[in-house]
């Protein structure tokens, strides 16, 4: 299918649900960002109000709520947010390999109820095709929920999404993926609640710094920072500025990972099957 053809299906399927009112599951990231947009501008043609619903919860990176308000704004759509822990959850807690099922579940558990609350017949999340091939635990949950995902059932790669958002104008086309902060532990070991802050604070220094694409990922004392190989010889430039920086939020022993920025690299030590 050639890419036009692809941004067409896209505004067809999601026109096909918008009869009635719709709920957009909102992180600001461009995946959902383009979902809503499109929902936005379809709905006017139909009479239909979409609604972006956006969770500021204790597992979210700090910069997505000021993202969803901007992007919300400029889109002149109703944001409603709502602010859940779902560390509440233990399953949550205790971060076991189905941790993303529970946390999802969770969320999009309250998702519904409140899309039903506020007269949406259904959801609509920014899941795409390319999150089919990964270990995406959270992805059972959505379709036990019955959450409607356009981008995954039109055929939607993750370079189609930056492509159309681009052409679109979003502004949060090139914003690199930011997943929930319990991506930054390791499997098997409870939660450190009290070092989610630092780890958001650290990944926020490197990006102050110049490493737009980073993730660091925490074993007790110990730090893995993950970066682009290209930012490599960048990094070792920037190394006394990112030592006491970190030093300062409260890192202990810092590494980087040669291997370099890999998304779900935690994953990598876990059987799937």
């Amino acid at each position: 299918m050639d890419f036009n053809r692809l941004s067409y299906t896209l505004r067809e399927y999601i026109g096909e649900f918008l009869d009635s009112d719709v709920a957009v599951a909102f992180s600001g990231g461009v995946d959902s960002a383009l979902v809503l947009k499109i929902a936005v501008e379809e709905a006017k043609k139909r009479g239909s109000r979409v609604t972006a619903l956006t969770f500021n919860t204790f597992l979210s990176p700090s910069a997505d709520i000021e993202i969803t308000r901007k992007l919300a704004k400029e889109y002149g759509v109703r944001l409603v947010e709502e602010y859940i822990d779902q560390t509440d959850n233990e399953k949550v807690l205790m971060n076991d390999v189905k941790r993303c099922f529970y946390c999802k579940y969770t969320l999009f558990s309250r998702a519904k109820q409140t899309a039903y609350e506020l007269g949406a017949k259904y959801v609509f999340d920014g899941t795409n095709k390319s999150d089919l091939g990964v270990y995406r635990p959270g992805l059972a949950a959505l379709k036990e929920l019955g959450i409607i995902s356009p981008l995954a059932e039109c055929g939607f790669e993750k370079s189609d999404v930056r492509l159309l958002a681009a052409e679109l104008g979003i502004s949060v086309a090139k914003r690199p993926s930011a997943p929930c902060l319990a991506t930054r532990f390791p499997y098997g070991s409870k939660l450190p609640l009290d070092k989610f802050e630092m780890v958001d604070t650290g990944e926020k220094l490197l990006r102050q710094l110049g490493f737009d694409v980073c993730r660091i990922r925490l074993y007790g004392d110990i730090t893995r920072i993950e970066i682009l190989p290209d930012d490599f010889l960048k990094f070792i430039k920037e190394r006394e500025s990112i030592i006491a920086g970190l030093k300062k939020i409260g890192f202990k022993y810092i590494n980087l990972d040669i291997e370099g920025f890999r998304s779900g690299s935690m994953d990598e030590v876990i059987d799937k099957d």
